[in-house]
């Protein structure tokens, strides 16, 4: 059975391994990672006492632009499902709002993972075989620069209440648009991904962890050699279904003038996918 294992950043033979592991199952864990866990706990902290406050109502999200706030009624169906995700969130952009008092914070948060995210992809091709890379239109680290449309997303999923609608979970089974995502292990247990036999396997969440998987547009780039697999955020059982929880996904996307295939450009491909997800929210 294939298991998620946390790959030592450190390790002689990390890339290898993380790579093989996106390879087996669309996601790959990294523990001992230069991205400051104090850093995340802090934006945590800061996060948990916004979604708390009275100030989300004043940044609205722009259905143009996408970024601001996106109230629990306004939560994303994913695509197949009729039933909204039990959560709230921030959609954070450089050139977009954003609260002051947080604003420093999360932009550095944001500009270094972007630069660890390059390294990633980097990794990524360096361990692609050479008949798949020769597809690749240009460096995959290269796809990032000057994109505007790097998203990182702030997500609070509240307490479950009593009398939930039947279905409704903190993240409806889908996969991601983009070409890769970084998320640090949130404070609290519930991702899950789609193992190729149909069973779940859960991600390892222990606090300092980063997790990565693989999106859409880097399948597409690599002609289904990389997959984007199904993941999901499930409902905790008993009393800790009590407590919040918070995530900070970056959703890395290229250049919207980007080739991925033949078939799509990254801007091209996502219109197409936001097209999707506003025809189920109209169902």
């Amino acid at each position: 059975m294939v298991e998620l294992v946390a790959v030592d950043y450190a390790a002689a033979d990390a890339e290898q391994q993380f790579v093989q592991s996106l390879r087996d199952t669309g996601f790959g864990v990294l523990r001992n990672h230069p991205i400051e866990q104090s850093a995340v706990q802090d934006i945590y902290r800061h996060w948990t006492d916004f979604f708390n406050s009275d100030e989300p109502d004043n940044f609205l999200f722009d259905p143009q632009k996408y970024d601001g706030f996106f109230p629990r009624a306004m939560a994303e169906t994913a695509k197949g499902h009729t039933v909204r995700d039990i959560k709230e969130y921030f959609h954070y952009y450089p050139w977009g709002r954003c609260p002051d008092a947080l604003k420093a914070e999360i932009d550095a948060y944001y500009q270094s993972t972007i630069e660890f995210a390059a390294k990633l992809l980097g990794w990524i091709e360096n361990q692609t075989p050479p008949e798949v890379a020769a597809g690749y239109r240009e460096p995959l680290s290269n796809m990032i620069n000057g994109s505007e449309q790097t998203l990182l997303r702030i997500l609070h999923y509240p307490p479950i209440e009593d009398g939930v609608m039947p279905g409704a979970i903190r993240a409806g089974a889908h996969e991601d648009i983009n070409l890769i995502t970084l998320l640090p292990a949130a404070n609290e247990p519930g991702l899950q991904v789609k193992a190729r036999d149909g069973s779940w396997l859960d991600v390892p969440c222990d606090f300092g962890n980063l997790i990565i998987n693989i999106g859409d547009m880097l399948q597409e780039a690599s002609g289904g050699y990389f997959p984007s697999t199904t993941h999901r955020v499930i409902n905790p059982d008993g009393q800790d279904s009590r407590r919040a929880r918070i995530s900070l996904p970056l959703f890395l996307h290229p250049r919207p003038d980007v080739v991925l295939s033949d078939r799509y450009t990254a801007g091209s491909y996502l219109q197409e996918r936001l097209e999707e997800l506003r025809s189920s929210d109209k169902k």
